[in-house]
């Protein structure tokens, strides 16, 4: 049993485990035994690279790291301009209720429907990056951001004209919520995902909690319409960047170099002639099996036939650059269904989409709260308070950056060089006590403002976006990690299940405000949060077998493929 994970003895292999840091002891034990010299290690020698790269030079992981950096700041920046969506009529709510003529749930129905139009356009977009990749999408939702905020700018009072340029809006947002976590495990290797996770988790996530603070001062100044205008110039300004600087991030690489998936992993074997190191001999175990070369424990990673040449710049600018997987669009569609009932995609769903939704439930009563007795706040004042969310943010990312890559790596070497996907789970301590502490907090503190002031409550804000925050970097680091061969269909389901979640909660946030009282509402959800933290200790000790069973046992894709394998009447 590794650091508490219990072993599995059905496959010698199991997906997600990686031999990734030498052993210590052994390297002291056998500094004579020769590297494999057809497996990849980073510049120091040390780490060996999961997955491998290919030797063809479009693989993503033989581009420069800065190239890859460069496209990761691209997707996060237009994120950001993207999520600023979600909360963009946050601060408005109220005043809006007043010029629309409308109920405070009518308006907050606005961004209830925004976010179920990103749950249905993320589900039927992301069959699509399965088979014809991301980049044709990334360019489709930054130009729907566009129409459709200038459609809102110009709907006036309009109340059905804006509630359909909101649904569109979710639909622009959908591409980068579902896949630039994907396209962050299609760049980097395992050792190079945690900050830069962290990174596109604050852009998606975190940044959008500094659009109040510009929303309300834009409002107080300009209208609220202009509100969505700027999102569309800066937007604008952006799709240059997305064309011309995001080439197609998806590689069909043989499946034979995915040695983090597929139950493939490395294993330590007899040593080469004429090579020298100071670490293990080794090479790929079930690889071979899989894909036919054999039952020599010799495992080849050298192409065998001859490579393409490498793209060029007006190659890389087209659209398409061929099917990546030959599945059908039906069959793909429909395979989250049956992931929701996966234990570690569940996990992860629950993990990250339920502290999302407390988050939204929080934005859609603030303005209630603080515009009455004792406080009083405008549009202005209750757009500043989002300040303490934004900074929360920021310091979850900067929580999620210190510890997501330096944890995993000492866990690692604690086991002896093996690395295992539950090590991610570590992030979960610190979002238990921060962003439990910020929802009993905030429903302590908003119950008497004319105690505590409008500081407190804006502290545990900012607490709970903090754990939000790390319990987001976890839960994608854990889909890409022990995963990868279903990430896209997991972050499928993550996008629905925070999507609809939310989405509920609008309906019924302001009415349980009313009729439960804030104190008691905190109290409960704080104890459900509470509970659903918890649920990381039997899967972090189970996850290993888990990831073997179904590994073994297809049982799910098997179902939703049957299905839809029998849906042909179109």
């Amino acid at each position: 049993m590794g650091l508490g994970i219990l072993e599995d003895h059905k496959l010698e292999h199991v997906p997600g485990t990686a031999l990734v840091l030498e052993d210590e002891r052994r390297r002291e034990n056998e500094q004579a035994i020769a590297r494999d010299a057809n497996l990849k290690y980073d510049p120091t020698g040390k780490i060996l690279l999961v997955p491998q790269p290919s030797d063809d030079p479009n693989d993503p992981l033989n581009w420069p790291l800065w190239k890859r950096d460069l496209i990761v700041w691209i997707l996060s920046i237009a994120s950001v301009i993207a999520a600023t969506l979600s909360p963009l009529l946050a601060a408005d709510t109220l005043s809006l209720t007043l010029e629309f003529g409308r109920t405070f749930t009518d308006m907050a129905l606005l961004t209830g429907y925004h976010l179920l139009g990103v749950a249905l356009a993320g589900f039927l977009m992301v069959p699509l990056a399965r088979i014809w990749g991301k980049r044709h999408l990334y360019l489709i939702g930054t130009i729907i951001v566009i129409v459709s905020s200038a459609w809102g700018g110009a709907s006036g009072t309009n109340y059905k004209s804006l509630l359909w340029a909101r649904i569109f809006q979710g639909i622009g947002l959908a591409p980068f919520e579902a896949l630039v976590n994907a396209s962050v495990g299609d760049l980097y290797h395992v050792h190079q995902r945690g900050i830069r996770m962290a990174f596109s988790n604050l852009a998606l996530f975190g940044g959008a909690f500094f659009t109040p603070v510009l929303v309300g001062q834009i409002a107080n100044d300009m209208g609220w319409k202009w509100t969505f205008y700027f999102v569309a110039i800066f937007m604008s300004a952006m799709l240059p960047l997305v064309f011309f600087f995001i080439p197609e991030t998806s590689f069909k690489r043989q499946q034979r170099f995915d040695i983090d998936t597929m139950g493939n992993l490395i294993t330590t074997n007899t040593p080469r002639k004429g090579h020298s190191g100071d670490s293990d001999r080794v090479a790929v175990g079930d690889a071979e099996k899989t894909n036919g070369a054999g039952n020599s424990h010799n495992a080849d990673l050298t192409e065998p036939t001859a490579l393409p040449p490498k793209a060029t710049f007006k190659q890389s600018l087209a659209l398409f650059n061929g099917r990546k997987t030959e599945e059908r669009y039906l069959r793909l569609l429909l395979r989250p269904f049956p992931l929701f009932f996966h234990p570690g995609i569940l996990w992860a769903c629950l993990i990250q989409g339920v502290l999302i939704g407390w988050t939204v439930m929080i934005g859609t009563v603030l303005a209630a709260v603080f515009y009455n007795y004792p406080l009083f706040f405008g549009e202005l004042q209750t757009g500043y308070c989002y300040a303490g969310a934004f900074v929360g943010a920021l310091l979850g990312f900067a929580i999620s950056g210190l510890l997501a890559d330096p944890s995993a790596k000492f866990l690692t070497r604690l086991n002896h060089g093996v690395y295992e996907p539950e090590f991610r789970m570590v992030l979960v301590i610190p979002q238990l006590i921060l962003g439990c502490a910020g929802l009993y907090g905030f429903g302590l503190t908003a119950t008497h403002l004319k105690k505590y002031g409008w500081f407190w409550p804006v502290f545990f804000f900012a607490l709970e976006v903090m754990g939000m925050v790390l319990g987001a970097t976890a839960s994608a680091l854990y889909i890409v990690d022990a995963h990868r061969d279903v990430a896209v269909e997991g972050f499928t389901c993550l996008l629905v299940f925070k999507n609809i979640f939310s989405f509920a909660l609008t309906f019924k946030g302001y009415e349980w405000m009313i009729t439960g009282g804030i104190k008691q509402i905190f109290i409960a959800i704080g104890s459900v949060q509470v509970a659903i933290c918890l649920l990381t200790v039997p899967m972090y000790i189970l996850g290993k077998k888990n990831r073997s069973f179904f590994h073994r046992h297809n049982v799910f894709f098997a179902v939703s493929d049957w299905v839809a394998d029998r849906l042909t009447f179109w």
